[in-house]
């Protein structure tokens, strides 16, 4: 990045406050900010960022990005609201670059489903940028795509949501050529209403695409297998139950799943190095981008034999006492249930730590009792949290149930609840605080 302060006042509509300065990079972390910086006084509920533009200024950054001005020795752009100055200017940013920009969202699944493409594009092209962490909302996104250069040949960005509205402001943004939907299903159902509600916000992502923009869709998704729009493309795990489809899929257990992919051109054999059917839906998607990019079939099994999951993704953590499946990151009920289905292809004591799914709102008792009733075949149920009681109730398995996650590891210490040896997956909603509990486990 290098550009002239005055050159973002007139991307975002802003006002130079001060002397003109070069911006060579930007951070929303006062800690972090530095020479050439240009700190982002976002504001908040909770926050005002603009109270630490004093702390940047002395710690010799170039500027900031304000929506009030502030008695500091530094330049200012001030801008009518800070967040969508951000995104104008990531927007603009955007424009000039000719990488193939994928775009992903869905229910469950996109941020496993964004690194296998990055894996594959990684494959054939030479610098591909994708998502990091988190980085899917309208904070993240553009901070993302801001960090796009003319080295990138391709980015894969991943789209989140919980509102109507904002996955059409991120892909404005974006414009993406490709657009990766990977399935409808409960997430924030509390804040849109019902699947329906939730397919119609999924599909915003189309709105920011280019006119001859491909759409890649999950034909085995009962929602997203009724669209119907120009060049859209559809993966399934079904055999020709879509463009390019799964044949031979045969688990190995915890090691991965191997598959044929198809298409009417073309077929070849992929391993895949975690386990799931819908891991094979992930893989196909990514083969999908693949293949419309240009890739060979030889680049998209590297590809996808070179994976791996972003922590908390499902990875597989082999100790000497236990082999943890790392769900910590979030869960929802479709999640949930691809999990556990996981968890039974083990060999050996299966044992699932589960806890609260939230933004369920009405729906929540009902996906609760669903999970307990998944857990059939399994030799132990943790299960934590107020809305996990549903879980036990209905759980055919021997199961445990805990107030909060420091119950348990504080339980966790005064005896063995998990033998030795057994297979545990740890999974919950984020705020449920379930990264400590795989913390215990695998030190």
């Amino acid at each position: 990045m290098n550009y002239r302060l005055s050159e973002i006042a007139d991307m975002t509509n802003g006002r130079l406050l001060g002397e003109d300065a070069v911006i060579t990079g930007i951070t929303k972390d006062s800690r972090a900010a530095g020479e050439g910086d240009m700190f982002i006084a976002l504001k908040g509920e909770r926050f005002d960022a603009h109270d630490f533009v004093d702390q940047v200024a002395e710690a010799g950054a170039a500027a900031a990005m304000v929506q009030r001005e502030v008695g500091a020795d530094i330049p200012q752009l001030l801008v009518e609201d800070v967040r969508l100055a951000l995104g104008d200017f990531a927007r603009e940013h955007c424009k000039k670059f000719s990488a193939v920009k994928v775009a992903v969202t869905g229910s469950t699944g996109k941020t496993t489903t964004r690194d296998f493409i990055a894996a594959v594009l990684a494959a054939h092209f030479k610098n591909v940028l994708k998502t990091q962490g988190n980085f899917n909302n309208d904070i993240g996104l553009p901070f993302t795509v801001l960090g796009m250069d003319e080295t990138n040949d391709a980015a894969v960005i991943e789209m989140g949501m919980n509102h109507f509205g904002e996955i059409e402001y991120l892909t404005n943004i974006v414009c993406p050529d490709i657009a990766v939907i990977t399935n409808v299903g409960t997430a924030h159902i509390e804040n849109l209403g019902s699947r329906e509600g939730i397919l119609k916000a999924k599909c915003e992502i189309f709105d920011g695409m280019k006119a001859d923009g491909l759409k890649i869709l999950n034909a085995d998704n009962d929602l997203l297998s009724t669209i119907k729009a120009e060049n859209t493309y559809f993966f399934s795990v079904k055999e020709n139950g879509g463009d390019i489809y799964a044949s031979n899929i045969k688990s190995k257990g915890l090691k991965g799943i191997s598959c044929t992919i198809n298409t009417k051109d073309i077929s070849f054999d992929i391993d895949i190095p975690i386990p799931g059917v819908h891991n094979v839906s992930n893989a196909l998607a990514a083969a999908a981008v693949g293949l419309h990019c240009g890739l060979t079939a030889e680049e998209i099994q590297k590809g996808i034999a070179g994976f791996t999951p972003t922590s908390g993704r499902m990875d597989i953590i082999e100790t000497k006492d236990y082999t943890v499946i790392d769900g910590a990151y979030n869960a929802n009920p479709d999640s949930m249930g691809a999990s556990l289905a996981v968890l039974k292809q083990a060999d050996g004591f299966k044992c699932a730590v589960l806890g609260d799914m939230l933004e369920l709102g009405g729906f929540s008792e009902k996906a609760h009792k669903q999970v307990g009733a998944d857990t059939e075949g399994l030799d132990l149920v943790i299960a934590i949290g107020e809305l996990s009681k549903n879980i036990c109730e209905v759980s055919p398995a021997k199961s445990l149930w805990f107030e909060n996650t420091d119950a348990f590891i504080e339980e966790l210490d005064k005896k063995e609840i998990i033998p030795k040896g057994a297979n545990v997956l740890v999974k919950a909603s984020h705020s449920m605080g379930f990264k400590k509990i795989v913390e215990k486990l695998v030190k």
